[in-house]
């Protein structure tokens, strides 16, 4: 969420960031619903103080009014008696006046709450326009020693690749068609040395960044409500990509079910779950971030330094014919999450993306996988980021088809590295106070950054084509052997 009162002082820049990230909004109806509600706070206001020094000022001057009336003939009396009604009333005027204004504010801010929910963060000022992902910026490139980017895989390593999908058939470590029946599409079965191979993964991605960047490990969950994915900027922009638990369409059923002689039964069954919508979360990101909402962190414990290893879904909606044989784009997946909670202060943020971007270089690095780091522009943000860096590994099985048929092969996403300032947490309520938890100075709300450590099986596909050998087998890369009890090959 956007600081509002930025962007009253600032509303071009908005403008122009919801532009250029392709976000339609009517930031002139918010401002016009902002300036509405404002008018009508000032006014119950002043409603409200005149209701004070009335209430401070009836009981005695009605008393003076009744000590009048006694003393007052005839023709007085109706004088101060209406007097004294009018005195009596204007309280309930006030009150009446008061609960008008209440509905109409109570009418502008549902309109004003989901307009301003749907700004998103400008782009940095150093973040290229762009229309779309085609827009992106290659920053640099890296191979290990002995792999030579300008070539092909059978120019490097002297025969034809096979893709993931056939190495996966003929070594036995994924089964695609019991997945697919079992869950539909998208769905799959990791077995034998792939579950071994997913596991080590894992392991190796937490393990480096726990014990040698000093990272908490985490596990969160992965059901949550729908104030997390708001506060994360999940919601309301991504809804179609979440899966939903509907509790509360549950809580009516079984209470509809429920014995009709038993009162008891008919109210209570179901109720811890009553109006509470669950969402199964797409990425570690938004348990982490949602660890510390509605908080006071101390300023001394800043910044905060999580990573966790969680199961993710995506419904992949809108990405239909797209990857849908293999590993690459799946409904269900496990991701290790690095997670930065820092001070407000856009140099050390900026510090830490560039930190958190150098973890997982050294991490690829570890595993010779050769990668590049792109730019994303602004039209490839999304409504959260200030700046995003996406981390693309080569995958010998992608790209356009040759002269043969074979592949030749195409860089593809792989990690997400993301910088979004005081976005998340304005939503989610989390702020530090500087100086420590003394209870004195102001609170300041903190700035977020995330970037994915690893996702399995999606870098078992460069892992996987790059390891694969002439006849058939997988090579296990070094890092990889002491979470596979040593193995040195996958044989078919």
């Amino acid at each position: 969420m956007i600081d509002l009162r930025d962007l009253r002082e600032h509303p071009d820049r908005y403008r122009t960031g919801a532009r250029h990230k392709n976000v339609a909004v009517d930031i002139d109806r918010l401002l016009a619903l902002d300036v509405s509600k404002r008018d009508l706070q000032t006014r119950q206001e002043s409603l409200r103080a005149e209701q004070n020094r009335l209430a401070k000022e009836t009981g005695p001057k009605i008393g003076q009014l009744m000590g009048r009336l006694k003393k007052a003939d005839e023709a007085e009396k109706a004088a101060i008696e209406a007097e004294v009604d009018a005195i009596k009333a204007a309280p309930a005027a006030l009150k009446t006046d008061i609960q008008q204004l209440d509905a109409q504010l109570d009418a502008i801010e549902p309109e004003l709450a989901a307009l301003l929910l749907a700004v998103p963060q400008p782009a940095d000022e150093d973040v290229p326009i762009g229309a779309s992902a085609e827009d992106n910026i290659a920053l640099r490139h890296w191979a290990p020693e002995g792999w030579d980017p300008t070539k092909s895989f059978a120019e490097n390593k002297g025969f034809v690749p096979k893709t993931h999908l056939e190495l996966c058939e003929s070594l036995g470590l994924v089964d695609y068609a019991r997945g697919v029946k079992l869950a539909g599409s998208r769905s799959y079965f990791l077995t034998g040395d792939g579950m071994r191979l997913h596991q080590a993964v894992l392991r190796y991605a937490i393990d480096f960044m726990s014990n040698k960047h000093g990272f908490t490990p985490m596990s969160v969950p992965v059901l949550v409500r729908e104030e997390a994915m708001v506060g994360t900027g999940f919601f309301p922009g991504g809804r179609a990509q979440s899966y939903l638990i509907d509790e509360t369409r549950r809580w009516q059923i079984e209470t509809d079910e429920a014995e009709p002689d038993n009162t008891e039964t008919a109210s209570t069954k179901g109720a811890e779950h009553k109006g509470n919508d669950l969402y199964l979360t797409g990425t570690g990101e938004v348990g982490l971030m949602g660890l510390h909402m509605n908080e006071i962190l101390d300023e001394a414990d800043l910044p905060k330094r999580y990573v966790t290893v969680s199961t993710c879904f995506r419904r992949e909606a809108g990405a239909a014919g797209k990857d849908t044989a293999g590993l690459y784009r799946v409904h269900q997946f496990d991701k290790v999450e690095q997670v930065v909670i820092c001070r407000a202060d856009e140099t050390e943020s900026r510090d830490w993306h560039r930190k958190m971007i150098v973890f997982v270089e050294e991490l690829l690095q570890s595993l010779d996988l050769p990668y590049r780091l792109l730019q994303c522009c602004t039209g490839d943000l999304g409504v959260k980021n200030a700046d995003m860096i996406d981390i693309e590994c080569w995958m010998p099985g992608r790209g356009e088809l040759a002269s043969d048929g074979t592949p030749t092969g195409a860089y593809a996403e792989t990690h997400s590295a993301s910088r979004l300032y005081d976005f998340q947490t304005r939503r989610l309520n989390m702020r530090y106070r500087p100086g420590g938890d003394s209870g004195k100075g102001q609170t300041t709300i903190c700035h977020s950054l995330n970037n994915t450590v690893a996702a399995s099986p999606r870098l078992l596909i460069p892992i996987l084509e790059m390891y694969q050998n002439e006849d058939g087998s997988v090579t296990i890369p070094d890092a990889l052997r002491p979470y596979m009890n040593e193995q040195t090959r996958i044989d078919a």
